[in-house]
C-alpha cells in the first residue's frame, strides 16, 4: 500500500480528492488536510509515500511546501491553473491534474504513481541487499578456509599469532592452546589475504600479528615466553617505521 495524504485548501475539493483516493486499491489515505501546515504535522509522525496536493493554496503553497520538504514524498498536484504545470514538472512531480479532474483521470495519476513507487521500492531492495552482501563479507573478512592433508580447516585471523614459511609449506602458529596447523600455501598467497593493519611481515620466513606482540628486543620480535622471532634486515625499515607510529615517550 501506498501511503497518502490529500491536501487541499477548498473543502469540497479536498473531500472530492480524499474519495478517489480511497476507490484506488493500492493508494491508502492517512489523512485530508486543508493546509500545508497541517500536512508537515502529519508527516513529522507518519511514513508517508506520497501527497496529492493542490499548487494554488493560502499561507503557503503546495509548490513552496514541496521545495521546503528535505526528503519530500512521491508528489501529484492538483489545481486549477494549467499554467503551474511546468513548474511542477521542475520538482519531479509524478503527474499534474488539471481541475475539474474525474475518477479516470485520477486513476491515470495514481498508476503512474504505483509506477514510480514501485521502481523506487526495487531500487531501495536492490541497495540493502547490496549493503547487506557487503556487510556479510567484511563478516567474512575474518575468517580463511585452508586444506590440510585430507581437510578443510576453518581459521579465525584474529587468533593467528604469526606464520612460520617452510619452502612450500606454512605453518600458522595461534595465540590459544590450537596446535599449528601445516598447509600448502605459499608466504606470499596468505601475506595477500591477510589485513594489513593486522599483520607484517618481518622476515623471509615470518609474518606476525602485530596485535599479538610482546616485546621487541634489538632484533627480535617477542610474542611470547617461548616464541623469539628474527627481524631480517629487508623488513627491518617497514618494521621501525611501525614501531615508530605508535611509540610513546622520549
Amino acid at each position: 500500500m501506498i501511503k497518502c495524504l490529500a491536501i487541499d485548501d477548498e473543502p469540497l475539493a479536498l473531500r472530492q480528492l480524499s474519495t478517489y483516493i480511497s476507490k484506488i486499491p493500492f493508494l491508502e489515505l492517512i489523512g485530508s488536510c486543508e493546509s500545508a501546515a497541517e500536512a508537515r504535522r502529519i508527516m513529522e509522525e507518519e511514513i508517508i509515500d506520497a501527497i496529492f496536493i493542490d499548487i494554488n493554496m493560502p499561507d503557503l503553497s503546495g509548490m513552496d511546501f514541496v521545495k521546503s520538504l528535505s526528503a519530500p514524498p512521491l508528489v501529484v498536484f492538483t489545481t486549477a491553473y494549467s499554467e503551474y504545470a511546468i513548474d511542477g514538472f521542475k520538482v519531479d512531480a509524478v503527474d499534474y491534474l488539471l481541475k475539474p479532474f474525474g475518477l479516470d483521470d485520477m486513476r491515470r495519476a495514481a498508476n503512474k504513481l504505483k509506477a514510480r513507487h514501485d521502481l523506487m521500492t526495487a531500487a531501495q531492495t536492490a541497495t540493502a541487499k547490496e549493503e547487506g552482501k557487503a556487510k556479510e563479507e567484511e563478516g567474512d573478512s575474518n575468517t580463511l578456509f585452508l586444506k590440510t592433508e585430507h581437510r578443510v580447516v576453518r581459521v579465525d585471523i584474529d587468533n593467528i599469532q604469526y606464520i612460520e614459511g617452510m619452502s612450500e609449506y606454512l605453518r600458522i602458529h595461534f595465540a590459544d592452546d590450537t596446535r599449528p596447523l601445516t598447509v600448502l600455501l605459499s608466504m606470499k598467497k596468505i601475506e595477500e589475504r591477510l589485513p594489513r593493519n593486522s599483520f607484517m611481515r618481518i622476515h623471509r620466513s615470518y609474518i606476525i600479528n602485530i596485535k599479538k606482540i610482546q616485546e621487541v628486543n634489538k632484533n627480535r620480535v617477542i610474542m611470547d615466553a617461548d616464541t623469539y622471532l628474527p627481524i631480517g634486515d629487508l623488513y627491518r625499515e617497514t618494521f621501525n617505521a611501525y614501531l615508530s607510529s605508535k611509540f610513546l615517550g622520549k
